[in-house]
């Protein structure tokens, strides 16, 4: 029985319309290719344990030879005219629309989310293909008004080189497209390692990237060890590169090795929002915005609001009725129709969701709802809700990552303010309030590189995403999601008789 064969284990596979979507060997150079061992690794269902399928585990030999592809695709692609990058990307983000169910299922039997969410994030991640195809028409040169007498000066953009791409479980889609498109919309190749939790999502990209005309070696996925994979990836000087999404800690172990080549770096690393409640909010609108901002993708989002500040007036009003909705929220597996809260990825992040409740609990926090494992999967965890936690608690000093929310009191603007800026993190803030002058002052004074007012969805493709301190380098998405795939070459031209 070869890798394919085994892969069609799982019950919900017999779903699939497609079953060329579900792909289980790397892509390299435009070939779909197993590891010079055969050696392979079990992607499986969060939900309920059983294999969804079997992945070649590439190693040093496959990820060498997927830069060596990109390296010589670079120049081909680069030289194409843009509106030929455009023609190809908008296509492949067609083919994710037409193809959206399966990509949706194939999401949500390997990360576990409710498949409404694997199907928004499909449309997300698609977004970002037909959003790049319009700005790769728009990568101008600007002319520079000269300071030099007989001289002409233009600065222009040009293609970095082939690039590494390196993506998370928990959006395994969209953090491929938006980094990949916005490199190959510059003219870069790129080679890509897809989390081992999911990298079914991402072949299935590869997939639907050749059926759109891709070339050979532009795209290349390298599935496996993520050490050895991406550690090769960091020391090659031929990616000019490295795009990451994950942990600050991880983020910062890639930087180290990638200095000695002085590869440019874009770094989307860890977050701990707060989000910040004042009492003039409608108690309705605020619950609901509590909700989405904490509990989406199971908790297991980077811009999860972590700290929830509530103004004291309204805090009781609050906290009941956000209590209240949070124990309505349904848990189960994320095939189930009627699912809101997921398994959580691994037993790793369950763990670290156990630990973080026991030592808020330990401090002298109080549990008004949740605070155990779900009674039939293993893997999830009931939506929680805590108050009266001490700042010195882990959950209020780590990215939790999981269904469990924290609420805390303030009494003034200017405290809040302080407490909300005391994190390593800037990523995401979000304010809650009717005055429109006092979100404006916060807007300026919170820390973060992105804040939210009075609602949760900010994310697509013309936001520049990405944040502050040791929440990252760089950004992703818009215009500016270019930049780090280029450089700048200033040419001065003699223009005398």
């Amino acid at each position: 029985m070869n890798i394919h064969q085994q892969s069609l284990m799982h019950p919900a596979l017999s779903r699939l319309q497609d079953r060329t979507l579900l792909r289980t060997l790397g892509h390299v150079a435009g070939r779909w290719t197993a590891a010079s061992d055969a050696a392979d690794f079990a992607v499986t269902d969060p939900a309920t344990g059983l294999l969804v399928a079997r992945v070649a585990a590439l190693g040093m030999t496959q990820t060498e030879a997927a830069i060596a592809a990109a390296e010589a695709a670079f120049a081909p692609w680069r030289d194409r005219l843009p509106q030929d990058r455009a023609r190809i990307l908008r296509r492949w983000g067609e083919l994710m629309l037409a193809n959206a169910e399966d990509l949706a299922l194939i999401m949500t039997l390997e990360q576990g989310k409710p498949l409404a969410e694997s199907r928004g994030e499909i449309a997300y991640a698609a977004e970002f293909l037909d959003w790049y195809a319009g700005e790769a028409l728009r990568l101008n040169a600007e002319s520079v008004t000269p300071h030099l007498k007989n001289a002409e000066m233009i600065v222009r953009r040009e293609a970095l080189g082939p690039v590494g791409v390196v993506t998370p479980w928990n959006f395994p889609s969209a953090m491929i497209t938006r980094k990949v498109a916005a490199a190959l919309a510059a003219g870069c190749t790129a080679v890509v390692h897809p989390s081992a939790e999911t990298p079914l999502s991402g072949l299935a990209l590869a997939e639907l990237a050749e059926r759109a005309g891709l070339p050979a070696g532009v795209m290349n996925v390298v599935p496996g060890d993520a050490e050895t994979i991406v550690g090769r990836m960091c020391a090659d000087p031929r990616l000019r590169a490295m795009s990451f999404t994950g942990s600050t800690e991880i983020g910062k172990m890639i930087a180290a090795r990638c200095a000695a080549t002085m590869k440019r770096l874009v770094m989307e690393l860890g977050g701990h929002a707060p989000l910040i409640i004042f009492s003039d909010a409608d108690v309705e609108r605020a619950v609901s915005i509590a909700i989405d901002a904490k509990f989406a993708t199971s908790g297991q989002d980077c811009l999860a609001a972590n700290r929830i500040y509530v103004e004291r007036p309204l805090l009781a009003t609050f906290t009941r009725r956000f209590a209240e909705r949070i124990a309505a929220l349904k848990v189960g597996a994320g095939l189930e129709s009627d699912t809101e809260i997921g398994p959580l990825m691994h037993a790793r992040a369950l763990a670290k969701v156990e630990a973080q409740v026991k030592d808020a609990l330990d401090r002298g926090g109080r549990l008004l709802t949740g605070g155990t494992t779900h009674p039939e999967l293993p893997l999830a965890y009931l939506p929680t809700l805590l108050e009266g936690v001490p700042e010195d608690a882990l959950i209020h000093r780590e990215e939790t990552f999981g269904p469990v929310a924290a609420v805390m009191c303030f009494d003034t603007e200017e405290e809040v303010i302080v407490r909300a800026n005391a994190s390593e993190y800037g990523l995401a803030a979000y304010i809650v309030t009717k005055d429109g002058a006092r979100a404006l002052r916060l807007s300026r004074a919170l820390a973060y590189g992105m804040v939210a007012i009075n609602r949760v969805k900010i994310t697509g493709g013309p936001v520049p995403f990405g944040g502050w301190k040791q929440s990252g380098l760089g950004r992703e998405g818009s215009r500016h999601g270019m930049e780090a795939f280029t450089e700048l070459k200033y040419l001065c031209i003699d223009t005398a008789a």
